[in-house]
């Protein structure tokens, strides 16, 4: 048996589908009356300017942030394949009426572009998703997604490394929206590495309420690496439109700040954004969606030998709002020096959830076609940081992190811990190492 190692680049940057049709609804149709701005740069008449609803241009007008080129409305496509089945993701600009609403996936072979499939553009999120069975993953295959002839991205399906001795994962998050435009020395940086597997472990965009924008804006700069390997992508609480979650199965929430547990924004923007961040990703274990409909997308990915488990680790957790006593400014920040850590491990606090914890203890069980394996997700089951904002604004115990609810992470670090996992997270924003 060949011995891998595991390489990490962590590079921390700071419910129905509908097919469209020639007239797109506006966001109070989609999202519902209660949220007519939700996603608006990419919904209704997107190619007029739109009135700006939140911070200091509140009420200004703005022209369409995502109007480019026509033959550049094909932006970017992510994939996957494991167990003979190829998965993957285009993501489009928002298109005009009168364009194609079908995207083609084709593969070269002998020097010619063959079809394999088409799909329809969903709405909301623009995104087409194209499933191929029976993938011979010996194979290295050029791609290309094409919206008839007007525009196409092109990559490359690569072949599973299981004969390299070390496989290179780079992982990332925390990719902030203040610094926007290209990423060209992270790029470069990142194909000199030349990674086998990509790991975008959450806050891929802080649009919160604009997610196709968010989306496109980081497609576009990471495309130049995302093309030609396969890429994990999980949304966090940003990308979702939220500052913390905690989805407790589902729920709603009562505010975006989200302490009390669950989720703030619409089911319908939720899915969208799971859909077009992890469509590509293999088939859930178990798909049974969650309370009021919104889906999951826990699985398990094989590379080059090693076993990715890739977890939810905010979808059934616990708010703490309610629930535990508040002991600093906010019901996740604690810092009142006499507090006892035990007081906050109340019964009944769920951190994976048992869906979850399940999946963990028969995936740690099962090595068909791995030689050590790795777990994926948001964020550490550890404190790992304590401060928040200002060098004076120390904490003792910040909740949104996983090292809370206790019992909860102790469940999940003993099948992690029986499986030899290392874990691979983000959130933190700065790169830690913790043991």
């Amino acid at each position: 048996m060949l011995r891998h190692s595991l390489l990490f680049l962590i590079g921390f940057l700071c419910t129905s589908l509908q097919v469209l049709h020639a007239q797109e609804r506006t966001s109070a149709e989609v999202f519902g009356a209660g949220f007519p701005a939700l996603d608006n740069d990419a919904t209704g008449k997107l190619w007029e300017p739109t009135v700006i609803q939140r911070g200091p241009n509140r009420g200004k007008t703005q022209e369409p942030r995502l109007m480019v080129p026509r033959d550049q409305v094909m932006a970017f496509a992510m994939y996957t394949h494991d167990r003979g089945v190829l998965k993957l993701t285009a993501q489009l600009y928002p298109l005009l009426p009168d364009e194609p609403r079908m995207v083609t996936l084709e593969f070269q072979r002998d020097g010619q572009w063959k079809e394999a499939a088409k799909a329809a553009v969903v709405y909301p999120g623009w995104s087409a998703h194209f499933r191929v069975e029976n993938w011979d993953n010996t194979q290295t295959v050029p791609y290309r997604v094409r919206l008839d002839d007007q525009s196409e991205f092109t990559g490359t399906i690569r072949s599973d490394p299981v004969d390299k001795d070390e496989i290179v994962v780079a992982s990332l998050s925390c990719n902030s929206s203040r610094t926007p435009g290209p990423r060209v020395s992270m790029v470069d940086n990142l194909l000199a590495q030349d990674p086998d597997l990509l790991f975008f472990a959450g806050d891929q965009s802080y649009h919160h309420t604009q997610h196709t924008f968010g989306i496109l804006e980081w497609g576009i700069q990471f495309r130049d690496v995302i093309r030609d390997r396969p890429v994990v992508a999980i949304p966090d609480d940003h990308d979702v439109g939220q500052a913390n979650i905690w989805g407790e199965n589902g729920k709603v929430t009562s505010t975006a700040a989200g302490p009390d547990g669950g989720y703030f924004y619409p089911v319908e923007y939720v899915n969208m954004v799971q859909r077009c961040q992890t469509w590509h990703l293999p088939d859930p274990a178990d798909a049974t969606p969650i309370e009021r409909g919104i889906s999951v997308y826990y699985t398990n990915l094989r590379v080059g030998g090693i076993d990715f488990a890739i977890i939810e680790d905010r979808k059934f957790k616990s708010g703490p709002e309610g629930k535990i006593p508040q002991m600093g400014p906010r019901p996740d920040h604690i810092n009142d020096p006499s507090y006892d850590r035990k007081a906050i491990d109340v019964p009944g606090l769920k951190l994976l959830g048992d869906r979850q914890l399940e999946f963990l203890r028969q995936w740690g069980q099962n090595w068909e076609g791995a030689q050590l394996k790795c777990v994926l997700s948001q964020t550490a089951f550890c404190g790992a940081v304590h401060l928040h904002g200002s060098p004076d604004n120390r904490l003792l115990a910040d909740l949104d992190c996983n090292g809370w609810p206790q019992t909860g992470r102790n469940k999940a670090l003993r099948e992690i811990r029986r499986a030899w996992a290392p874990h691979l997270c983000g959130d933190q924003h700065l790169a830690v190492v913790v043991k």
